[in-house]
């Protein structure tokens, strides 16, 4: 069934690109290209290409091959028009640096409104075609549930509230009478083969609990002399967060606890392009001369060592050295780390005006070219400090799961800078893991626009 949607998806993908590209061409036609030069054009297929790349990013981004027939067309319009608008922008962009069509304006919209109606419309087509075969009851699998408890009775009700997504639910066995199923109810899980030979049934759905394992392979032997698909919902979901992952290794089934979206492997391309293109628009539009005037001034004002190295611990736990503009007083003696506190005598005054301002973390974007940290992403702790919170905070070392940042999630929700409340750190731990969740390129962006607003109008908690 898995194979079966995941094939779905990619016939949906291929047909929006076949849209895209009728639709790039039909705006070409409008704007009065004649129709047997446009081939002659070596931009076109470039510009389709990477039109292509972009809605292969967005979608996934979006979720728009996510499985809208269980819920109204309506639903499905908002990543529709995310698409559109993003393939909007990105055309304007690419029209803007190709030579042979200049920039057209009315091309873009053209582009823009024909793409739109034609997804639009197939897009709903498909639903109504989905809605008739099942009518018909074509595109339906009928299920029975074996197990009533807590969660047999959940996901009962997932599929009630969502009938439209082609299943029908025959009955509920469970050892236990469940009165909370009603006529539903068939009997106990001895019935099983009772209601095989009885009725058809396209798949077993297996809702038992732990302790109940013992029944599995009575549940199973049962259905292949049957022919019966059988699914099981184990027991330990409760232990997954909302984002987990299912996985295949030969025939073992693997679950992750928590879906890793940003560790797959076109993602980490994709934010490591964009961590080195940012860094060095950052080195050539503002270090070029910000960093000789703050390292003037700190050999002025905060005479010393320019910069502070210290050990921090990156991805997968492993160490490397973190640069910083130096803002306390030399420290004679190495492995002496303390908190930061607010008013630390360490502090230099000159040093204070670079931390208000995040302006000792700059030097961490050679972190970042070197591949070491990222522009986004949870803040390097002190070796010492994770040592000692790995054995307190639950999940603590799940953070290094990926690169450290310059700034994260934690950081613009407030919680930065040092401290010794363990119920701060342990909120910064949980937004950290949360972004690990909900990690999208987008979040990105969004992430270092409010670090900026927060670096110009000075952060309280930046000390």
């Amino acid at each position: 069934m898995m194979s079966n949607r995941k094939a779905l998806h990619m016939v949906r993908f291929f047909m929006d690109v076949l849209l895209l590209g009728i639709s790039f061409i039909a705006s070409l036609c409008l704007v009065s290209y004649d129709l047997a030069r446009i081939f002659k054009y070596s931009d076109v297929h470039l510009i389709i290409g990477t039109l292509t790349i972009i809605w292969f990013y967005s979608s996934f981004i979006t979720n728009l091959y996510g499985d809208f027939r269980t819920r109204d067309f309506s639903f499905e319009l908002v990543p529709i028009m995310k698409n559109i608008l993003t393939q909007a922008i990105a055309c304007a962009l690419i029209l803007f640096l190709s030579k042979e069509f200049g920039q057209s304006r009315l091309l873009v919209i053209y582009f823009t409104v024909i793409l739109f109606l034609t997804v639009s419309v197939q897009k709903y087509l498909y639903h109504l075609v989905i809605k008739k075969l099942r009518k018909k009851g074509m595109n339906t699998r009928s299920m029975l549930i074996v197990g009533g408890g807590e969660i047999g009775i959940n996901f009962y009700n997932t599929i009630m509230d969502n009938k439209s997504a082609g299943y029908k639910i025959i009955g509920v066995l469970d050892d236990n009478e469940a009165s909370y199923f009603g006529k539903k109810y068939l009997g106990t899980i001895d019935a099983l083969h009772l209601v095989l030979t009885r009725r058809h049934v396209d798949e077993v759905i297996i809702c038992l609990p732990n302790q109940a394992s013992e029944k599995l392979g009575y549940i199973i032997d049962v259905c292949r002399n049957f022919a019966t698909s059988v699914k099981i919902i184990p027991d330990y979901f409760k232990y997954l967060s909302e984002k987990y992952e299912v996985d295949m290794i030969d025939r073992y089934t693997i679950i992750s606890l928590k879906k890793e979206t940003i560790n797959e492997l076109h993602w980490r391309l994709l934010k490591r392009s964009f961590d080195i293109v940012f860094t060095l628009l950052v080195f050539v539009l503002v270090f070029s001369w910000l960093w000789p005037l703050l390292t003037i001034l700190q050999i002025i004002l905060n005479p010393g060592p320019v910069f502070y190295q210290a050990e921090r611990w990156g991805r997968r736990g492993d160490s490397f050295i973190c640069y910083k503009f130096r803002s306390m007083k030399p420290v004679p003696a190495e492995g002496t780390y303390k908190i930061t506190n607010k008013d630390d005598s360490r502090i230099t005054p000159f040093g204070k005006f670079l931390r208000k301002f995040s302006l000792d973390e700059l030097p961490q974007f050679l972190n970042v070219l070197k591949g070491e940290m990222s522009i986004v992403g949870p803040r390097p702790h002190d070796a010492k400090e994770n040592i000692e919170l790995r054995g307190v905070i639950n999940s603590y070392m799940w953070r290094h799961l990926v690169k450290p940042g310059l700034t994260g999630w934690a950081q613009v929700n407030g919680f930065r800078g040092g401290t010794k409340d363990m119920n701060m750190m342990t909120k910064r731990t949980e937004c950290d893991l949360w972004y690990l969740e909900n990690w999208s390129f987008w979040l990105d962006i969004q992430i270092i626009f409010l670090t900026v607003w927060r670096m110009i109008a000075g952060d309280p908690q930046a000390y």
